[in-house]
């Protein structure tokens, strides 16, 4: 299930969510850390994916979300709805069907989507699976 540190996950490139893809390319090239995405098919009916990465800083957290941004400006996406940039302590962009979600590292443990999308599910019946996590 595991994919090498920093390389975006070729699940996700190779199907039509390649999108998901090159926004964990994006930041992963911007140097983001423990980037993970959840398939969260079948489990929310907001989104499909989240893209969740963190940055070691306020300007890395806002350099890694402008990077994924700009990438997918390029084909002609823009986020519906973007949040926190300015404070930079967790920056979302929602794409609708995909979440980018950048956090500085103590927002990352605080809120801890990983565990709290794994506890949701587990009550739903579902799971969300991980199609990418760093080695």
């Amino acid at each position: 299930m595991g994919q090498i540190a920093n390389q975006p996950p070729n699940e996700i490139e190779n199907d039509e969510h390649s999108d998901v893809g090159l926004a964990a390319r994006s930041a992963s090239e911007k140097k983001a850390r423990d980037l993970v995405v959840l398939d969260l098919r079948g489990v929310a009916s907001f989104t499909d994916y989240f893209v969740i990465c963190t940055g070691n800083n306020a300007r890395h957290v806002q350099s890694i979300a402008d990077a994924v941004e700009d990438d997918l400006r390029k084909l002609g996406r823009r986020p519906l709805h973007t949040e926190g940039y300015s404070a930079a302590e967790w920056i979302l962009l929602d794409y609708g069907d995909f979440i980018m979600h950048v956090f500085n590292p103590t927002s990352r443990k605080f809120y801890d989507l990983e565990r709290l999308w794994r506890a949701i599910s587990r009550d739903c019946g579902g799971t969300p699976r991980a199609l990418y996590f760093p080695a």
